[in-house]
């Protein structure tokens, strides 16, 4: 990857949802959602403190997270769409 974050930020790529119900029935992209799930591709050092220490940051690289439907700003890196935002934007890690 040719992207590497800054500070606090990490890098996700979205995790499409399915696009069939339990009962089949299928939903149209146009109808679909974005999904709010993803897999951290890189994350940055951390953010400073008031003391100018580095923060540990509290996922790593091939964590399942959630996070906002609108949440980061979308970069386009090849043919991938990924999302870059700030850890703080993220509500959980997916435990398996």
């Amino acid at each position: 990857m040719n992207l590497r974050p800054l500070h606090d930020r990490v890098i996700v790529k979205r995790i499409e949802s399915e696009t069939k119900t339990a009962s089949g029935i299928v939903i149209p992209d146009a109808a679909a959602e974005k999904p709010d799930q993803g897999e951290v591709l890189a994350v940055g050092p951390g953010k400073k403190n008031d003391k100018g220490e580095l923060g540990a940051m509290s996922v790593k690289v091939g964590d399942r997270v959630l996070f906002g439907k609108y949440s980061g700003q979308t970069v386009k890196v090849g043919s991938d769409e990924l999302l870059v935002m700030k850890e703080d934007d993220l509500f959980a890690v997916v435990e398996k």
